[in-house]
C-alpha cells in the first residue's frame, strides 16, 4: 500500500507519517502539494501512484473564514472537489478530513452528542466549506472515508493556526495570573495521534462513509483548559465566561460533541478519553 498524505506538515499529517510505518507513504506540505490546482495536483499523483489519499489540507482559520471566505470554500470546497475527482480518476481511495463545526448552527439548543446520521447545519464560514468540501467528495469519490474530528491537538501543533488550543494555554498560563475561558462551548478534545492510529485501522477495511472519530467524553473550554493546568502543574487561576464575554467574528456552536456512531456499530470504537489523551500529549511534550 503506498499513501500518500496532504498537509503533512501538520500536526495531523506528521501523526500520520509517524502511525504508518508499515507502508510508504508520501507526505507533501502544503507548498509541495497545492489541492487548489488540479493539474498540479494529477501530475503529482500520476507521479506517485498512490492507492490511498489521505486530505489534511484546510483554510482552518475559522475567524478568518468570516473575511476570507473565497479562499475557504477555494480551499476546503473546491480543493476537497480537486482530490476527490484525481483519486477517483487513478482508482485511490480517499480519506477527508472534516470538522465537528459543520454542527452547531441550529435554532434549537442542543446536548445530545451528534452521530454521522444527523443532518449537518454549520454556524460560521469555515463550517459551511467544509460541509461542502464533504458533498464534494461524496459525489466525486465513491471509495471515501469522510473523518469528522473535533478540537485537535498534537505534538507537531497546527501548521494553519501556529501552534493549538493546548500549546496556547501553557503559554499564557505561565505569562499571567489568570486566564478567562469560554465556558458554554462544548466539546469533545481529541489527540491527533490517537486520530491518526484510528485513521491506519480504517483505510485497511472498505467501510466508506462518514466516520466520527474523537476522543471519549466532552468538556467546554474552561474545562478543558483547567485540565491542560492542572497536568502542567500550574497554579494560574481560571475564570469561566460566556461567549459574549469574548466576541469573535465567527460564530461558535454551543454544543458540537461528535458521537463516535459508525464506529461503534461497527465494533471499532476503543478511543480512549480525553483526559488519558491529554496526559499521554503532556508526557511526550514533556
Amino acid at each position: 500500500m503506498k499513501i500518500l498524505v496532504t498537509g503533512a506538515d501538520g500536526q495531523l499529517g506528521t501523526d500520520l507519517c509517524r502511525v504508518l510505518r508499515d507502508v510508504e507513504v508520501i507526505g507533501l506540505t502544503h507548498a509541495e502539494a497545492d489541492i487548489t490546482d488540479i493539474a498540479s495536483f494529477r501530475n503529482i499523483c500520476r507521479k506517485y501512484h498512490p492507492s490511498v489519499i489521505i486530505n489534511t489540507a484546510a483554510y482552518v482559520r475559522v475567524d478568518d473564514c468570516e473575511i476570507n471566505t473565497d479562499q475557504a470554500f477555494q480551499v476546503n470546497a473546491l480543493g476537497a472537489r480537486n482530490v476527490a475527482v484525481v483519486a477517483h480518476g487513478i482508482g485511490a481511495t480517499l480519506v477527508h478530513i472534516s470538522t465537528d463545526y459543520v454542527f452547531g448552527g441550529e435554532a434549537m439548543p442542543r446536548r445530545v452528542p451528534y452521530t454521522e446520521f444527523d443532518t449537518p447545519v454549520p454556524p460560521n464560514n469555515y463550517g459551511r466549506s467544509k460541509l461542502a468540501g464533504e458533498d464534494m467528495v461524496r459525489h466525486h469519490c465513491p471509495g471515501h472515508f469522510i473523518i469528522r474530528a473535533s478540537g485537535l491537538f498534537g505534538v507537531a501543533g497546527s501548521s494553519g493556526k501556529r501552534g493549538n488550543f493546548v500549546e496556547t494555554m501553557l503559554r499564557l498560563g505561565k505569562e499571567r495570573d489568570e486566564l478567562r475561558v469560554v465556558d458554554d462551548q462544548v466539546l469533545s478534545p481529541t489527540y491527533t495521534r490517537d486520530l491518526a492510529k484510528k485513521i491506519a485501522q480504517l483505510i485497511t477495511t472498505e467501510y466508506y462513509g462518514i466516520f466520527h472519530i474523537t476522543n471519549r467524553g466532552a468538556c467546554s473550554w474552561y474545562e478543558f483548559t483547567r485540565e491542560i493546568l492542572k497536568l502542567a502543574g500550574l497554579k494560574t487561576r481560571v475564570v469561566p465566561i460566556t461567549s459574549d464575554q469574548y466576541p469573535k467574528k465567527a460564530h461558535r456552536p454551543g454544543y458540537s460533541v461528535l458521537d463516535n456512531y459508525h464506529l461503534r456499530l461497527l465494533k471499532m470504537d476503543d478511543m480512549r478519553t480525553w483526559q488519558e489523551a491529554l496526559a499521554d500529549y503532556m508526557s511526550e511534550k514533556g
